[in-house]
């Protein structure tokens, strides 16, 4: 028997919200002291580097606060820097900052998303004579190892064979969310995928292209494995760098045959000329539709994990029928560890799929992308946070019209610090020189501390957008000290402002800004 959804309805919902508001205390309010004594100037290296790189003042804003231990439940904060930090700016994917973190406030990081399936028939001698029915909530990382893992509880459900189709559920989404818009008109590109109740392998064929070990000729793997899926590969080796690989390659992904169902065999046809001094490399590309690659996906792992099909599913979309019972609901991965992977790596997708779940979890279905806005700004409310200025449009970033001030991005990172997900938060974020989206960034001012025993890090989460270049995280110094900062660019000329973020954060590294005295 299927269980009644639990989320509070939206009136009720709303109505605890306004209370809230109205009476709780600003539990995780920080103690700022006043701009007054701030920087009203740019650090010289990074005005120099500005000018450099022709990208005037004006176009960047820039919040540094230093973070100091405080009582429990409020802590202590100096405004360090302040140059234009209180304009709206576009923030670019450290939007994806306020979205995780209150993700894993609100729901907790050992939340799991459930993926349930339900069918209409009955289990027989090893055999399902019946449809399987997916009804998915929006689990962002839906892989082939979970699939995998998903398969493989059908199995111990004692199913061998399946006589039945596929029918995907996608109702826990409001239609328009699921659309296919892009703000640059790169719907092939997997960071444009939108968001899917049933989202799988992020709807991404990645290809693994390189020189073959054992002859002159190109290996070409992919994932995620699809069960009607043909390679066809008529690149040639070329003796060139590596540089600009995809610039002569030719792609072509077609149905064999007139028209195109979701069992049909697809050709990958891949032309041109590969250079031979690649070692390996993805070529990633958003191709089928949403049903194909899910049927196709789901046939693949059933087939992998030993099991079979009367025939070959036809995978459609609808709803899953009254009568039909529940078989299995399966859960994903923790909430923690699908942070790790948004910030380190900036998942678009995956952003705006917990933006999605929260609006899911707190106002009941279908979500919208509305929903998701307005629990976020309750929730900021809730700590106390006012941010007029700011704008969501989906969670993730890729938008041009997001906004909000470096201030109050900063106040965000340092009222992070009293929350109870604190330290899974910090630990999200990218490593300068380590990993993630800062894995080559300050590589070289980093060598000069390693004969320090505690060495200083920068754990930022960085974004960019044409004409937008942003940095949000926490910096700990070599001396020990915790800056929250923030500096967004937004000039035509944005793609050269690296180097002065590089520089900002190298200056908080060696403690940059002079004690209070020496001012």
């Amino acid at each position: 028997m299927r269980t009644k959804n639990s989320s509070p309805s939206t009136a009720a919902f709303l109505l605890s919200l306004l209370t809230c508001l109205l009476f709780s205390p600003k539990t995780y309010s920080a103690d700022l002291v006043s701009q007054e004594t701030a920087l009203k100037y740019i650090p010289k290296a990074v005005a120099a580097s500005l000018e450099k790189n022709q990208i005037p003042k004006e176009a960047i804003s820039i919040s540094v606060v230093e973070i100091n231990p405080g009582r429990p439940g409020k802590i202590a904060a100096t405004t360090e820097v302040d140059w234009r930090s209180q304009q709206a700016m576009n923030p670019a994917s450290t939007m994806k900052l306020i979205t995780t973190l209150t993700g894993l406030d609100m729901l907790g990081p050992q939340y799991r998303w459930r993926t349930n399936i339900y069918t209409d028939g009955l289990i027989r001698q090893g055999t399902l004579k019946g449809n399987l029915y997916l009804q998915g909530t929006g689990d962002p990382k839906l892989v082939p190892e979970e699939f995998a893992k998903m398969m493989k509880a059908l199995q111990n459900l004692g199913i061998q064979k399946i006589d039945g189709n596929l029918f995907f559920d996608r109702s826990a989404y409001a239609p328009n969310v699921m659309e296919h818009n892009t703000i640059d008109g790169e719907s092939l590109r997997a960071y444009n995928v939108p968001p899917d109740p049933l989202l799988y392998a992020f709807r991404t064929l990645s290809f693994q292209l390189g020189k073959s070990r054992t002859a002159d000729f190109i290996d070409i793997g992919y994932t995620p494995p699809l069960s009607q899926l043909k390679v066809i590969n008529q690149m040639q080796l070329v003796d060139q760098s590596c540089d600009n690989w995809k610039s002569n390659i030719r792609f072509n992904l077609d149905p064999e045959g007139d028209g195109a169902t979701t069992n049909q065999l697809l050709t990958a046809q891949f032309s041109g000329s590969f250079p031979n001094a690649c070692k390996g490399v993805n070529y990633n590309v958003v191709a089928l539709d949403a049903n194909t690659f899910l049927t196709q996906g789901f046939a693949a792992a059933w087939e992998l994990s030993g099991g079979a099909w009367t025939q070959t599913p036809t995978g459609k979309s609808g709803a899953v029928p009254l009568a039909a019972r529940l078989l299995l609901q399966f859960e994903g991965i923790p909430l923690g560890d699908d942070v790790q992977d948004i910030n380190k790596y900036s998942n678009n997708v995956m952003a705006r799929q917990l933006m999605l779940t929260l609006a899911l979890e707190k106002m009941g279905k279908p979500a919208t992308t509305e929903n998701g806005e307005l629990v976020i700004q309750s929730w900021l409310k809730g700590l106390g946070l006012q941010f007029p200025e700011l704008v969501i449009e989906n969670g993730s970033g890729l938008s041009r019209n997001e906004a909000i001030s470096a201030e109050h991005m900063t106040q965000l990172l340092v009222a992070a610090r009293n929350l109870s997900v604190a330290d899974t938060f910090y630990n999200s974020l990218p490593i300068a020189g380590t990993d993630g989206t800062m894995r080559n960034r300050l590589m070289a001012h980093l060598r000069k501390f390693l004969h320090l025993k505690k060495k200083p890090e920068a754990r930022i989460k960085t974004g960019s957008l044409a004409d937008v270049r942003a940095i949000s995280g926490y910096v700990m110094s070599k001396s020990g000290k915790m800056y929250a900062v923030t500096s967004f660019i937004n000039h035509p000329n944005a793609w050269r402002g690296l180097e002065a973020h590089d520089q900002l954060l190298a200056w908080l590294l060696d403690d940059g800004p002079e004690p209070k005295q020496a001012r």
